[in-house]
């Protein structure tokens, strides 16, 4: 990252009376200058931020982004809820988000289009994020309504991290990471157990388990590394309640309606990164395979619909993503001036066996709403050129092509069929 250093002098008294001048430098940890980024809306975080900042919860790294708010509902374990310059993201509806190359957003979720959940992100592990706000890139597809951040790991560590943290509620967090030399690469790993309950007077009992082996090898063009990640999360909600009910004291601020709302999730990858030197420019390739699965239990009408067994449902999906992205990028001197282009390409496939909508009691099942199986692919060609006319003007012009193929089969006849 190039730094952005702001110089200063201060006069301070010596002790013999003498005014001598101290300097000051306050570096920024944002490189958007001009001609480093497409304009103000985009930028690059670097991780010394990261570093100086603290977190209470992983998604809130997305909030070094200017403009970008996080927050949560339902529980610790559940997607954040995003907002950006004013638009409610919901759980990542128009944010495309990714993380060592691979997307996070998911399709045809059982709770939100576009579920982006980054509790499997370690944040010591993020060497970089590259943002952009606005629907301006021909590179960034699905999702990126609003805008976008790509989320970089590390590939080596300078120096490992042994961390225990416990704090008030049952707040626990332990970290091991660290980097060594294998071979002629470097492996990079991190375990991460954390533990949390929160104010509430039902336990949040939040519990997560983190995982990351990553191995970087270099060639003689570039490089190549392999990412293995696991994690696995459980939770009780933390739903929003009835005023009335607070006021006339039948529960306290803290308290819920529901006691059995909340849910578990896993997430698991393995990813195949590839960067080289090819045909006058450079060559960026990731593979990735991903196995995810979701039960999330909410009561939004307590007692409206089934007034002796509450209203809770449970959103069921198991899912299998695969995919391949990757692009090229070539750089020109087009009569003095500094021109690059890119083309790229996205490969994704989409398996849910089941998506499923289920009545339940107690996070028992008693009744299926809705069971579908679902196979959604996409194929994306895109065409990206940036021209660098003046000090002042700087030109981004591309063109872009998507291609979906969906495929439904579900237990209601009306909701099958291909397109």
């Amino acid at each position: 990252m190039i730094s952005i250093c702001i110089s200063g002098l201060a006069l301070h008294a010596a002790a013999d009376g003498v005014q001598r001048i101290e300097r000051i430098d306050v570096e920024g940890h944002y490189d958007n200058r001009i001609g480093t980024s497409d304009a103000a809306s985009a930028g690059v975080i670097g991780p010394q931020l990261i570093e100086d900042r603290p977190l209470l919860r992983a998604g809130e790294v997305l909030e070094y982004i200017p403009g970008m708010v996080v927050t949560q509902h339902s529980g610790a374990g559940k997607a954040n809820q995003y907002f950006l310059r004013g638009f409610n993201l919901d759980h990542g509806t128009d944010f495309a988000t990714t993380i060592a190359g691979m997307p996070v957003n998911m399709r045809t979720h059982a709770h939100g289009q576009g579920w982006t959940d980054l509790n499997f992100m370690i944040p010591e592990l993020v060497s970089r994020i590259d943002y952009f706000k606005g629907p301006y890139y021909a590179s960034l597809g699905d999702f990126a309504t609003a805008g976008a951040a790509n989320i970089h790991y590390f590939e080596r560590v300078k120096q490992g991290v042994a961390e225990l943290i416990v704090g008030s509620d049952r707040y626990g967090r332990a970290l091991l990471l660290d980097s060594a030399k294998v071979g002629s690469g470097d492996l990079l790993y991190a375990v991460e157990i954390g533990r949390s309950n929160g104010p509430w007077d039902k336990p949040d009992d939040y519990r997560k388990y983190n995982g990351v082996l990553r191995y970087t090898q270099a060639t003689a063009e570039g490089k190549w590394n392999l990412t293995a990640m696991g994690y696995s999360g459980r939770w009780n909600s933390t739903d929003q309640i009835p005023r009335r009910a607070v006021e006339d004291g039948r529960i306290g601020r803290f308290g819920l309606v529901d006691p059995t709302d909340g849910g578990r999730s896993h997430r698991y990858s393995l990813s195949a990164d590839y960067q080289t030197r090819f045909a006058g420019g450079v060559l960026q390739t990731t593979a990735y395979a991903i196995r995810s699965d979701l039960d999330l239990y909410s009561n939004f009408t307590y007692f409206l619909d089934r007034p002796e067994d509450g209203d809770q449902f449970n959103q069921e999906e198991k899912r299998r993503l695969n995919g391949w992205n990757g692009s090229w990028t070539h750089i020109d001197d087009f009569s003095g001036k500094r021109m690059q282009h890119t083309l790229g390409w996205d490969l994704r496939q989409d398996r849910l066996g089941p998506v499923a909508l289920h009545d339940s009691v107690a996070r028992q099942r008693t009744a299926t709403t809705r069971e579908d199986r679902v196979r959604e692919t996409s194929l994306a060609l895109y065409f990206e050129n940036q021209t660098q006319w003046s000090d002042w003007l700087r030109t981004l012009a591309g063109v872009r092509g998507d291609r979906y193929q969906f495929k439904v089969d579900s237990n209601l006849a009306e909701n099958s069929g291909s397109r």
